[in-house]
């Protein structure tokens, strides 16, 4: 049995300020404001231990909480709760108010704990997302090229699939230096060269000096972009491979899960053992639905959508890249599903059925390995070629020859 909470504390947290309650068995109560600044939060650290605080609650608001979590958690509990259970159920609405209630739940023991990960590793996760949201501006810039060329009839987009590419670039770089169309055209790959008549036609149209100014400042802006998402890339990858190797190569072995979504799939779970079952870390990541039950009805709705966004948003990515794939389980899986359900909730379910398979593999060590599509080896064959005009004993020495060969190991069976 667990020893009974005498002392607790409950913190209300704000970009520059923290109101925080200190409650007691005995009925005492005890309420302060701090300033979140570094003289703050030493006076709030002093504060709790002056006054005894066994237990610290507070909301995972943001990322107000980690430097009080990292601040006071070698020196007493701290218990950093999910802000929509605990709103749940308060009624009134004040800072005081909210301190308080935490302060209670936390004196009963009724906050539920959010899994905290080491520091190191939070510094990992922070280094992923960020690089997640580079990408996404660097997109955002990418929509505005786009704008930007098809309001001025430059619909280079019609011919090449992808307009940043190596040749899409050249030719919109082309475009700003002012370079004959003829030019541009002979540095351009063969495999481009045979849309060389559509590409005239798009390149005959002008753009405005305006247009050129916006491109070439976008053009600039994803050159950096891409400077940066690199080099975070970079530091990530290092940073995945020296602290988890085996989980790595595991993750890469999934159909659909490239290096980014491994990366990223380890800095937002971290060690999939704190669950106890794969459906456990697909409710934790929010990709289960609702269910309302009321008597014997059951009702099923949409996802919870729940924890992280980030790993929920690349394991959609990864479910569609495994079902464009080769033949694999997941991609059979969703075309049974699509039939059924629809195209957008048979992809949810493959991604559930991912995160799944990904915490046993990575549980019990292992790799994947497709149950219907098995890649066959086939056994080695040797031909001896015989020449029409042999002798017997030519031949028995040929079949000796073979028979040699046959008993050395082949390489690739081992």
């Amino acid at each position: 049995m667990t020893e009974q909470i005498q002392v607790a504390a409950g913190l209300d947290l704000h970009k520059s300020f923290i109101v925080a309650t200190i409650l007691t068995t005995a009925g005492e109560k005890f309420l302060e404001r701090f300033n979140r600044t570094q003289t703050g939060l030493f006076a709030l650290k002093d504060w709790i231990l002056s006054n005894k605080v066994q237990v610290v609650g507070c909301e995972s608001t943001s990322d107000y909480w980690v430097r009080i979590f990292d601040l006071l958690d070698p020196y007493v509990q701290v218990i950093v709760g999910n802000a929509r259970d605990m709103k749940a159920l308060s009624h009134k609405k004040t800072d005081k108010i909210d301190s308080e209630f935490i302060a209670l739940l936390a004196l009963k023991d009724m906050i539920r704990p959010s899994r905290i990960f080491p520091k190191e590793h939070r510094e990992f996760r922070a280094t992923v997302r960020l690089r997640h949201r580079i990408v996404q501006k660097r997109t955002s810039i990418k929509n505005e090229i786009h704008h930007i060329l098809d309001s001025e009839l430059f619909r280079l987009s019609a011919v090449l699939t992808d307009i940043f590419g190596k040749s899409g670039v050249l030719i919109m770089r082309g475009i700003l230096n002012d370079i004959p169309v003829n030019e541009i055209l002979a540095l351009l790959p063969p495999s481009v060269k045979k849309k060389e008549e559509a590409l005239r036609e798009v390149m005959q149209s002008t753009l405005s000096d305006g247009a050129l100014a916006r491109l070439a400042s976008c053009l600039r802006i994803i050159k950096t972009l891409n400077d940066e998402i690199a080099e975070l890339t970079n530091i990530s990858t290092n940073y995945a491979l020296v602290n988890f190797p085996r989980e790595f190569e595991i993750l890469r072995s999934v159909p659909g899960v490239g290096e980014i979504v491994a990366i990223t799939l380890l800095a937002e779970i971290g060690d999939v053992r704190d669950f106890s079952t794969g459906d456990k870390l697909a409710s934790w990541l929010g990709i289960v639905p609702r269910v309302y039950q009321s008597a014997d009805k059951l009702h099923t709705g949409s996802i919870t959508k729940r924890g992280s966004k980030t790993a929920r948003w690349i394991l959609i990515q990864a479910a569609h890249a495994a079902v464009r794939a080769r033949d694999n389980d997941l991609k059979t899986f969703y075309i049974g599903k699509k039939e059924v359900i629809g195209a957008g909730k048979a992809i949810v379910g493959v991604a559930r059925k991912m995160i799944t398979i990904i915490w046993h593999l990575l549980t019990n060590d292992e790799t994947y390995e497709d149950n219907q599509y098995r890649v066959i080896k086939l056994p080695k064959k040797v031909y001896v070629k015989v020449p029409r005009e042999t002798s017997l004993e030519e031949v028995l020495r040929l079949l000796r020859d073979a028979a040699v060969v046959l008993k050395e190991p082949d390489p690739e069976i081992g």
